[in-house]
């Protein structure tokens, strides 16, 4: 596998706290268009009050969306102070936007069976799309998705595949399935993480059994818990970011990762390999959308438009290794990320695996109490 040679700056030693899929970048020596990295903050606990249209545009995102350099670009050109707030699931996200943090973000990230979701709920502004430049941009599987029909509540902003990140030194070989979790359970013991994500957990589970990510058939939900109930002694820990350290060092042997994880790992250190399961993985689109109750849709619009340019675009993928759904930018890339098979496999790595899309209520609850069970257990 050819693999990209990490710039300087993006090495990380290896005492330091590594945050994941999605990392956001604080003090970031890149920049966009050659601008010095500042101004942008990222606050856990979310901002104190509404997010107001004062100028300043809150975004609530996944980890390694943004950095520095994006935002100071951002504000550079308009003049709005970029303010970003993590979370690291899509149910934390909707949590928060039921609870009342609606009024608090005018730009939001979610994944696209979320997007589904939260149209059902009301949850999303319909777009203005006369206010939009750049659509004309996206690859083509993103121009009319199923999740949002002619991206009418959202925008495409990056997509990825669900994956086994391995050690090569502490793995006693390399995983080809999802089963290999389950083969070899004895071997990897307490030497494993899966995501913390209810529906890619069980999705990845439902998906070695031979079922679908989306089933509604109570009986394969149910399948699927059992079987994960069965590994969930051999389990480290269920967690999204934060295992970054322990693979290098080689306290883990695998972790279930996100590509974006598995292209920053994989050239940290050669030890470091990324795996598409042969059965079929999930395929993720995350989206840029305006919650109904926005205080600044203006510059929600402004940043929305900002990243649709392909400079701007292709600029942060050098710099945060994601895939972009943006063909103009893709094109700008540099070969050596373009042909990453860990961000863009060919059609034929990835015939096996299915978008996740929302699933009918009662499932939903089912998935939501044997991932209760499971991770309590």
């Amino acid at each position: 596998m050819r693999r990209l040679t990490a710039p300087s700056h993006r090495r990380l030693a290896l005492g330091r706290l590594a945050l994941g899929r999605r990392r956001f970048l604080q003090g970031s020596a890149a920049v966009v268009a050659g601008l010095a990295a500042a101004n942008c903050r990222q606050n856990l606990a979310g901002p104190a009050g509404g997010g107001g249209s004062d100028g300043t545009l809150h975004i609530y995102t996944w980890a390694n969306y943004t950095d520095d350099g994006l935002a100071e670009a951002f504000t550079e050109r308009t003049g709005i102070r970029v303010v970003v707030d993590i979370f690291d699931s899509n149910e934390i996200m909707l949590t928060r936007l039921q609870a009342g943090g609606g009024d608090a973000y005018s730009i939001i990230y979610p994944s696209d069976y979320m997007v589904s979701e939260m149209i059902e709920l009301g949850l999303l502004t319909e777009l203005d799309q006369s206010r939009i430049t750049g659509l004309e941009n996206l690859k083509a599987q993103w121009v009319n998705p199923a999740y949002d029909p002619n991206n009418a509540h959202s925008v495409p902003f990056n997509w990825g595949t669900t994956g086994l990140l391995y050690n090569r030194d502490v793995t006693p070989a390399t995983p080809i399935d999802w089963d290999f979790l389950w083969e070899n359970q004895t071997a990897l013991s307490r030497r494993i993480t899966l995501l913390d994500d209810m529906r890619e957990t069980l999705g990845a589970t439902l998906k070695s059994l031979g079922y679908s990510y989306n089933t509604n058939d109570p009986a394969q939900i149910e399948a699927a818990y059992n079987r994960l109930l069965e590994l969930q002694p051999h389990i480290a820990a269920f967690k999204t970011t934060g295992f970054e350290n322990e693979l290098l060092g080689g306290d883990l042997s695998v972790a279930m990762a996100y590509s974006s994880d598995g292209v920053e790992l994989t050239l940290e250190d050669d030890r470091i390999a990324y795996v598409i399961p042969a059965s079929g993985t999930s395929l993720w689109t995350d989206t840029l959308a305006i919650p109904t109750t926005a205080p600044n849709v203006d510059a929600a619009y402004q940043w929305i438009n900002f990243l649709l340019e392909p400079e701007v675009a292709s600029a942060a993928v050098e710099r945060l290794y994601f895939a972009t759904a943006n063909q103009a930018a893709f094109d700008l890339l540099p070969n050596e990320i373009r042909e990453n098979p860990d961000l863009y496999p060919d059609d034929e790595v990835l015939a096996n695996s299915e978008g996740i899309v929302a699933v009918n209520a009662n499932s939903n609850d089912l998935f939501d109490q044997f991932w209760t069970r499971v991770t309590s257990a």
